[in-house]
């Protein structure tokens, strides 16, 4: 027995008259590697086919060319068949694993096939067998190399065209003022069904990379230099208490969540609430900060705020609506005294109980607490 040691060229030593075995036999053979081929793939489709039988008929054409040189296995030109081949399968989302069992397949049924091609001309010996081995499986291996190069270079493609796409959108919506059609067509490209409420979300630049990792599927970032901001669309992953598990640490202050169109007010608020208060480990949340920045000037904290406390009462008559928020302006200014709002808006003190007692059912514990009882002052004052 002859053995011949690791080679980078092991087809140099397949044997000569392979080539004149087998090529009778090639239409056959890539007809069955190809259907095997496609049986152990999850993937489907005419398109799919079509290409597995290309890529078959030019790897077993180029593997005959070999037997018996030592030339490097896939010129240019044969190596960007299996090139193309990754990359397409990275498009239709799919990973290396069904192409790479697919590769696996082909080299058992070419081994198997050029072996009994083979032994139908003349007797095979164990080394060549061995030899053939040795050949096919080096051969496949650049195949798969091919193929997996392919679909990393796709995927770096896609990947690159996914940040473009992530930044683009951000910068819409930090920008304001953008053609709704323009912004849902930047949401729809990242994969968002759509864009309706936004978070912002402030952090230090260093903690972008993570941001984006962390909520990449829900989020984009914008790097700004002195801050990154990430705008998360509402949802589970943006209420208070998630937010609060996944920002612990991380100097982050968080936003209010308004419509998309008022992203830009959004963050002015997240920015002027960090200006008044001091980062620690938890985050700091600006609904927390509202009335402070309303009793300093900012007209946009006092629409957000009112928005949120008037909230409850907005499906009430126009007429009632008022009459309730009358109503409360002067509970509260009378510290709870029903006799004393009976007497200032000239009602029967019933009138003022029913009012009250509609106000609880819609208003709930809030109004037990003083922060929010506060709150409601200012807006009211402001009315």
């Amino acid at each position: 027995m002859t053995y011949h040691g690791v080679t980078n060229s092991p087809w140099l030593h397949v044997p000569a008259d392979l080539a004149v075995a087998m090529r009778p036999r090639l239409p056959a053979a890539v007809a069955a590697i190809a259907a095997a081929v496609g049986e152990s793939s999850d993937a489907g489709g005419d398109k799919f086919e079509r290409d597995v039988r290309t890529a078959v008929q030019v790897a077993l054409d180029r593997f005959l060319d070999l037997a018996g040189t030592d030339e490097p296995a896939l010129p240019p030109r044969i190596r960007e068949v299996f090139v193309a081949l990754g990359a397409a399968e990275a498009r239709e989302s799919r990973g290396p694993e069904a192409l790479l069992a697919s590769l696996r397949v082909a080299s058992r049924l070419l081994l198997r096939t050029a072996t009994e091609a083979l032994a139908e001309q003349r007797p095979v010996s164990v080394a060549e067998v061995i030899d053939l081995s040795d050949a096919t499986n080096a051969f496949i291996d650049e195949l798969a190399n091919a193929c997996t190069d392919g679909l990393a270079r796709q995927l770096r493609e896609q990947a690159g065209e996914g940040d473009r796409r992530r930044r683009q959108l951000a910068d819409l919506l930090l920008a304001g003022g953008s053609p709704p059609e323009l912004v849902r067509e930047a949401a729809t490209g990242i994969g968002w069904p759509g864009v309706d409420g936004v978070v912002p979300v402030l952090l230090p630049p260093d903690q972008a990379r993570d941001a984006r990792f962390r909520f990449g599927a829900d989020g984009v970032v914008a790097e700004r230099g002195r801050d990154a901001v990430l705008l998360l669309r509402t949802g589970p992953r943006a209420d208070r208490a998630a937010l609060a598990e996944a920002l612990h640490g991380r100097d982050a202050v968080v936003g209010p969540a308004l419509p998309w169109t008022e992203v830009p007010q959004a963050v002015r608020l997240a920015e002027r609430a960090a200006e008044l208060t001091t980062p620690g480990p938890e985050p700091i949340f600006v609904d927390d900060h509202f009335a402070a920045l309303a009793l300093r000037g900012e007209p946009g904290a006092l629409a957000v705020l009112t928005a949120q406390r008037l909230a409850p009462l907005a499906g009430l008559r126009a007429s009632q609506r008022d009459a309730f928020l009358i109503t409360l302006a002067s509970w509260l200014r009378h510290w709870g005294s029903r006799t004393a709002v009976a007497a200032e808006l000239f009602v029967h003190p019933q009138t003022v109980s029913y009012r009250l007692n509609r106000l609880r059912e819609l208003l709930g514990d809030d109004l037990d607490d003083p922060r929010v009882r506060f709150e409601l002052q200012l807006v009211l004052a402001d009315r």
